[in-house]
């Protein structure tokens, strides 16, 4: 498996708008842009080869929800980018590596995603991006 970068790192917070104030206010990010998966919105804010990833429920069934009940406001996950996450998914497997995701689903601006369980990976959310050509 061929780590490309950390594509992004996500925080999962209780306010989108008050926390895409602070981003674009205090540290002077632009976000590049937005959108909303399933019940959870995001907003993407580049940092050099990587972004900072705001994540909201947008409904109950939310990973985001059951996350923000737990643990309130905080980093929830880290992305690495990889060239190809079939191969990535099928490496881990042999490894043993537990996964949350056994197959790429829809992600953000059109990314193959999966998230590996944090039973794996010393109680860490991580997931894998698998970004569309020429992104």
């Amino acid at each position: 498996m061929k780590i490309k970068r950390v594509e992004h790192i996500a925080i999962a917070v209780d306010d989108m708008q008050e926390s895409m104030r602070m981003l674009q206010h205090t540290l002077g990010l632009e976000m590049e842009y937005e959108e909303q998966i399933g019940a959870t919105k995001l907003a993407m804010f580049p940092v050099g080869e990587t972004y900072i990833e705001l994540l909201q429920a947008a409904g109950p069934e939310s990973g985001v929800a059951k996350w923000m009940s737990e643990k309130g406001q905080s980093l929830y996950h880290l992305c690495f980018e990889v060239e190809d996450i079939d191969g990535a998914i099928a490496e881990l497997k042999e490894k043993g590596v537990k996964l949350i995701d056994e197959t790429p689903r829809n992600g953000h601006g059109g990314s193959r995603i999966a998230f590996l369980n944090p039973e794996s990976t010393g109680n860490i959310l991580i997931e894998l991006a698998e970004l569309p050509a020429g992104h």
